[in-house]
């Protein structure tokens, strides 16, 4: 059954949850998944791409935006829309950023969610809990500190 992780921050930006999305997924490719990064949007995706270039300099994870020639021959993959391909290769999460669960979710071993302060991430995240909870997937929080 997919294990779902909340990881609450004390910020109130757009910002700083990307950037946490950034060292985040360093995190979890580092331990040997294949990790989705599932966007709102076009925009918050190009806006990852970008970020996971640049959030530290002595930082490389190679990622492709979904759908391009890089996706799949890469472990991190970022999109809005469809789901990655299933892989054989290694365990498969999502880091979810859109404001829903995408129907799609049951199929990673693990999900993260990351909730700031902002209180239209504060009400749909309380949703998503709810949802995973509601549906008896195991749900773990994790309160970060400033």
């Amino acid at each position: 059954m997919t294990q779902v992780d909340f990881y609450i921050l004390p910020d109130t930006t757009l910002e700083a949850r990307l950037d946490f999305a950034c060292r985040l997924a360093e995190t979890i490719a580092g331990k040997g998944y294949r990790l989705h990064l599932h966007t709102e949007d076009e925009a918050m995706a190009s806006d990852l791409d970008e970020r996971l270039w640049t959030f530290r300099p002595e930082a490389y994870l190679p990622h492709a935006l979904l759908g391009s020639e890089m996706a799949e021959s890469v472990a991190v993959t970022i999109g809005w829309e469809q789901p990655p391909e299933p892989s054989a290769a290694a365990p498969m999460a999502l880091l979810n950023l859109d404001p829903g669960i995408p129907e799609w979710f049951s199929r990673f071993e693990r999900v993260a969610e990351i909730i700031n302060q902002h209180q239209q991430v504060l009400v749909a995240k309380r949703e998503c809990w709810q949802t995973y909870k509601q549906r008896g997937y195991p749900v773990k929080a994790h309160q970060l500190k400033g």
